[in-house]
């Protein structure tokens, strides 16, 4: 149940659901509430599809390339790390994404689904926690459990993301997204402390 817990974590961290409200509300500003729910919906949906494919056929990819996954989550543990930093001390999510918006790329797979929902460090974490020489489907089911878990905090906030956004403005969404971008950098440094590990055992 802890390894669950620990993996709804790192998604929540590395999908940063908060975030993700400021630019559903600024992409959906001149629609009408069906059309939100419904562009809530496909986000949320193809987000899914994206992320399930890298936890499902990712290891297979990259292996099909010549890439250990042992290196690969170091250079991911490390991308992670630095990422987490802009989150940290950078421009938060909610305000690099509304740049992107003023470029006029609204619609509700770019920027919604990918890359703020469906980010490259959900789909880095999606093959590191599920390696296929060290857990079985069981285990991988379980992950992706967690991670659909993390998606459909993702599709309930996005559905109430008025009435959010009303409550904690785009200041606590900002300050949400450093406190997730504190936790993601520890589980980056962790990251690349089991990639190193694994790659001189092996």
């Amino acid at each position: 149940m802890s390894e669950w817990i620990n993996s709804f974590v790192f998604f929540f961290a590395v999908i940063d659901p908060v975030g993700t409200l400021p630019i559903f509300i600024a992409v959906t500003s001149l629609h009408s509430e069906w059309q939100k729910r419904k562009i809530a919906m496909l986000a949320v949906a193809v987000a899914a599809g994206i992320l399930l494919f890298f936890l499902f056929a990712g290891q297979y990819l990259l292996e099909a390339i010549g890439v250990p996954l042992s290196a690969f989550q170091v250079a991911g543990g490390v991308v992670l790390f630095l990422f987490a930093l802009t989150m940290i001390f950078g421009e938060g999510k909610p305000e690099q994404e509304m740049d992107i918006l003023k470029e006029g790329h609204e619609t509700a797979i770019f920027p919604l689904a990918v890359p703020s929902i469906a980010s490259p460090g959900a789909m880095l974490a999606a093959v590191v926690l599920t390696d296929n020489y060290r857990f079985d489907p069981v285990h991988q089911i379980r992950i992706a459990t967690a991670m659909l878990a993390v998606l459909g905090i993702v599709l309930l906030l996005l559905l109430t993301a008025n009435w959010i956004f009303r409550w904690i403005g785009n200041a606590g969404a900002s300050i949400v997204s450093r406190v997730m971008g504190l936790i993601l950098a520890s589980v980056a440094t962790t990251n690349v402390l089991v990639g190193i590990q694994q790659f001189f055992v092996v």
